[in-house]
């Protein structure tokens, strides 16, 4: 029996200032509504979520414990190459990036993850460039 798949609704602009709130917090709102969960027509094999930006990356508060703990590793593939980064100097030169990797951390690995990525916009201020877009701005 065929199934029908109605067409993904168009995505809409959603804003989050981050200023004084928790890491953890800005992700899980963002991916939910990166995934789509948030509207009653979601479905988990298609994109059907809205874009995101969240201004103000730079201003979100951590755990002191967190802060001084977490490290952020990437490795080239060679031998001896695994570079630790901790999340103190991480948050100085690139808080846009913390969120971007909480973010993709919390997303399910699949292929709708990259899509998904590509509809979240980060700015470490509050100046971002999707005025024209007309965004929604969202309370956590």
């Amino acid at each position: 029996m065929k199934t029908s798949t109605p067409p993904a609704p168009a995505p809409k602009w959603m804003l989050i200032d981050a200023e004084g709130k928790n890491l953890g917090r800005v992700a899980v709102k963002t991916v939910i509504i990166l995934r789509g969960k948030h509207r009653a027509s979601y479905t988990p094999h298609q994109l059907c979520g809205d874009h995101v930006i969240i201004i103000n990356a730079g201003k979100l508060v951590f755990a002191a414990s967190k802060f001084n703990r977490k490290t952020y590793h990437k490795h080239s593939g060679y031998l001896g190459h695994m570079k630790a980064i901790p999340m103190k100097r991480m948050v100085e030169e690139q808080p846009a990036e913390v969120v971007r990797k909480a973010v993709y951390g919390m997303l399910p690995t699949n292929r709708l993850r990259a899509q998904a990525l590509k509809r979240l916009h980060v700015y470490a201020d509050a100046a971002h460039e999707h005025a024209a877009q007309k965004p929604v701005p969202l309370s956590l």
